[in-house]
């Protein structure tokens, strides 16, 4: 299979005609090889434009909707990224062709090895990963200029919301009911705002599923 030409057919297909206008990310996703990052069994569909299973209710995120909020963050030179529940690291390693420093936190320990041998490989150095609860972030690396959660949630832990720093932002899936929808949250002189951008059928992250309340 050519995964250049499959690279290329991504972006202009999937991402530019979805308002992808940022070219740095279209760079970083022309020469970035998202097969690496999938079980070689799935390397032949590393290039759909849809969340690829890799086990136990983990993803690898659709290409366009991970276009569309990297392209909403905004993502400077000298920024620091909290990048929560990385899976095998793709989006980490598109983050830090942007940032200064990408924080890839994972909870699952095959994942976060699978990770760090991946951006190693890729000499992708100013990426780092770490292992530990994704709903405790990591506050000792913080604040953070932007907390990106791959994955949706019911609702965004704390815990992670206190993590972002003063100007910094937090994007996340959330997903109540329906469909999951894109949301921005953003410090300004220590209050906390949020908006919601566009939907996104991403599914669930293990662990921050609703909570089912007590019938009586």
């Amino acid at each position: 299979m050519d995964f250049q030409a499959a690279r290329k057919a991504m972006v202009d297909s999937q991402l530019r005609p979805n308002r992808l206008t940022d070219d740095r990310i279209a760079d970083a996703m022309l020469t970035l090889p998202r097969e690496k990052f999938l079980p070689k069994s799935l390397a032949g569909v590393a290039y759909v434009d849809e969340d690829i299973h890799l086990g136990n209710g983990r993803y690898v995120m659709e290409p366009m909707v991970l276009a569309r909020m990297l392209q909403v963050a905004g993502i400077g030179p000298s920024d620091t990224v909290l990048h929560v529940g990385c899976a095998t690291g793709y989006a980490s390693a598109v983050m830090a062709t942007l940032a200064g420093t990408v924080v890839a936190l994972e909870s699952d320990s095959e994942l976060a090895a699978t990770a760090t041998e991946l951006l190693a490989e890729l000499q992708i150095a100013n990426a780092a990963v770490v292992e530990g609860d994704l709903a405790k972030g990591l506050a000792d690396q913080g604040p953070y200029d932007l907390v990106l959660i791959e994955g949706a949630v019911s609702s965004v832990p704390q815990a992670l919301v206190d993590q972002i720093a003063d100007g910094g932002q937090l994007l996340a899936i959330v997903r109540g009911n329906g469909v999951g929808v894109v949301t921005l949250y953003h410090r300004q002189n220590g209050v906390v705002g949020h908006g919601a951008l566009f939907d996104a059928a991403t599914p669930v992250l293990p662990g921050f599923e609703a909570r089912k309340a007590f019938v009586f």
